[in-house]
């Protein structure tokens, strides 16, 4: 069964930066799409970003494009989420999502599996 582990949230102060990361097991991912979520408290989840594991094409919301990258270590089996000049609206808990399809998409219902989040805090 796929297992999603996401670990490297924290507290950072705005400006700062951190990089959380997806270990990924139990399944051959090249024909997935890898995600990052976000929940901010009494908030829906939201789509951050997303990578296609074979080819490595990505796509990001608005709201983090420039400031955010997400990436991929395929011997590692994990994908990361560098995020710089974080600002306290970032404030969540990240979550890392598989998405057995390589369609683009930004829906929650439309992944497959899901970690169990990590809480990133952004002091101002």
């Amino acid at each position: 069964q796929v297992q999603l582990v996401e670990s490297g949230g924290g507290l950072v102060q705005a400006g700062g930066s951190l990089r959380l990361s997806c270990a990924a097991s139990g399944r051959t991912f090249s024909n997935y799409v890898m995600g990052w979520f976000r929940q901010a408290p009494g908030k829906e989840r939201e789509f951050v970003a997303a990578i296609n594991w074979s080819g490595g094409s990505t796509y990001y919301a608005d709201s983090v494009k420039g400031r955010f990258t997400i990436s991929k270590n395929n011997a590692k089996n994990t994908v990361y989420l560098q995020m710089n000049t974080l600002k306290p609206e970032d404030t969540a808990v990240y979550y890392c999502a598989a998405r057995n399809n390589f369609g683009r998409t930004i829906v929650v219902g439309e992944y497959d599996y899901w970690g169990q989040g990590t809480q990133v805090t952004v002091s101002s």
